[in-house]
């Protein structure tokens, strides 16, 4: 990592979802949703380092990509370069700059690590350089990148539809304890939809009513939320993957009021009212060895 001063140090924070449906396929192949998304307080931080010229180079523009985490490419394919190269392009930048990612967020675990590392990379080259784009301009640039960077850019807690980019702010949340344990296991996204196809054409599909989610949110009725936590992939990833029942039945003997997978998984959060039993929960939880204890995190909703 580097010793210098960063030019502007921002925190990308990870996102779960209380409610997650799919409502029917595209013709672009992607799926059209029903989701309510909720950043937590787990996050990466991400230094720019901006300077007329990168040593060594004699490229104006140029963007570098350094990483503490040995498995996230530092290459034009990390969103984080790519958004910074979108408003390089755009607003003919010539400066260079060196992004640097402090990685916390697991990797491919339903929590948009790379989609909120690309939101704050937007947020960031936008105040430094004086760019003068609103939130709403920058959740325009930051769909071309992926459905979730826009509720990333947004934060809080938003219903959104589409295939996730149609976005409605919901207010601020009472704060729950959050108990989130990431499986040491992929889940491919492509795998969890395809099979939800398959498994939707065979009648084996029992949607959750994210509706009655939105609207106990929206009448400020929050201890009703764990109660109506639902997400239809469940019904595709808990059969291939047992570890996650087998977390959450751990989260709830310890006294969760609800606990849901995120995404496609294999991210799993239990939603805890009490903060001691919360804390006994993580020990619990670490104690069982079903999940590494550095993939195991307390923490709580960020609005």
């Amino acid at each position: 990592m580097n010793n210098r001063e960063p030019s502007i140090e921002l925190k990308a924070y990870a996102k779960i979802n209380l409610g997650l449906d799919i409502t029917g396929r595209r013709e672009d192949g992607y799926h059209d949703l029903k989701t309510i998304m909720q950043q937590v307080d787990l996050y990466d931080v991400i230094r720019l380092y901006a300077e007329a010229e990168i040593t060594g180079s004699q490229e104006p523009g140029q963007i570098l990509i350094s990483c503490d985490h040995s498995m996230i490419p530092t290459d034009e394919s990390n969103l984080a370069y790519k958004a910074g190269r979108l408003l390089f392009d755009e607003f003919q930048i010539t400066d260079s700059m060196l992004i640097e990612i402090e990685k916390n967020i697991p990797m491919a675990a339903g929590l948009a690590g790379g989609s909120t590392d690309a939101a704050a990379v937007l947020r960031g080259v936008n105040d430094y350089f004086g760019l003068g784009l609103s939130d709403d301009e920058l959740m325009q640039r930051g769909v071309k990148l992926g459905a979730d960077v826009p509720f990333c850019i947004m934060g809080g807690t938003a219903y959104a539809e589409g295939v996730g980019d149609q976005l409605v702010p919901l207010g601020v949340m009472d704060d729950f304890v959050v108990l989130l344990a990431v499986p040491d296991t992929r889940v491919s996204t492509k795998w969890a939809y395809t099979t939800y196809d398959k498994m939707l054409l065979a009648g084996e599909i029992v949607h959750p009513n994210t509706d009655q989610l939105r609207a106990a949110i929206e009448m400020e009725d929050f201890g009703c939320v764990p109660d109506f936590l639902g997400n239809v992939l469940e019904l595709v990833t808990i059969p291939e993957y047992q570890i996650v029942a087998r977390v959450k039945n751990e989260m709830m003997k310890c006294g969760a009021a609800g606990t849901l997978m995120s995404g496609s998984g294999p991210s799993v959060y239990g939603l805890f009212i009490d903060e001691e039993k919360a804390a006994t929960a993580f020990d619990w939880l670490v104690s069982q060895e079903l999940v590494p204890e550095e993939r195991i995190f307390l923490t709580g909703f960020h609005n």
